[in-house]
């Protein structure tokens, strides 16, 4: 609704507010972690809960309420419910991970910046892995990749919602800047392509993983 407040997503009770920050990958320092401590015992925010995003949302809030809580944590809004890219998952990959092959976190915050918030048919989310484990959920992502040592593989079309799907495999053994340009390329056709909140998973069903990748091959 138009007169709702900045990035606050309407609750059940029809009365209090939800707000997500954007913190790219899960990564967060803990500067970020005590000021969103100090925020939500100021405003008396009851829950603060972990998403499956790697977002913590902030629940029940009154919705005049909304926009000094903003202000005070100091953070961009993370997309939760537009026709837009929510935000990139990923893995640890070889920063930290022994099993990592590649830099998911790395590749995951470039996508970040390129395409969380770009408008798209559908709500639309990337998942990153730096090793087939795939513990990233690249499998089940709109747009996905996972590391192996020759390179990334690429998805697209997966969904882990109600009408789950496995995405296709329309690329592997890439460099993280051919990962990058293949995005834009997916991101760009389905754009001009799919039918409004026409999720990826049901646009590849629609016109077929042939007709797909001879588009963005």
């Amino acid at each position: 609704m138009a007169d709702e407040p900045r990035g606050a997503i309407l609750q059940r009770d029809k009365e209090t507010y939800a707000i997500v920050p954007r913190t790219p990958m899960g990564l967060i320092t803990p500067d970020i972690l005590e000021n969103i401590a100090n925020v939500a015992r100021k405003h008396e925010i009851p829950i603060i809960k972990i998403t499956s995003a790697q977002r913590l949302a902030l629940v029940g809030m009154k919705p005049e309420k909304v926009e000094e809580v903003w202000q005070d944590l100091g953070l961009d809004v993370g997309p939760a419910v537009g026709l837009c890219v929510h935000y990139v998952q990923a893995c640890p990959g070889t920063a930290v991970c022994r099993f990592g092959m590649q830099d998911s976190l790395g590749l995951a915050g470039e996508l970040e910046k390129i395409f969380v918030n770009m408008e798209m048919p559908a709500k639309t989310k990337i998942g990153i892995s730096g090793c087939p484990m795939c513990c990233g959920e690249s499998y089940v992502k709109d747009f996905g990749a996972f590391g192996k040592k020759s390179g990334w593989t690429v998805i697209f079309g997966g969904n882990s919602g109600a009408r789950a799907r496995i995405g296709d495999v329309i690329a592997e053994n890439l460099s993280s800047e051919e990962v990058i340009a293949l995005a834009k390329k997916c991101f760009d056709y389905y754009a001009a392509n799919a039918n409004k909140k026409e999720r990826t998973a049901r646009f590849i069903e629609r016109i077929g993983i042939e007709e797909f990748k001879k588009a963005v091959l």
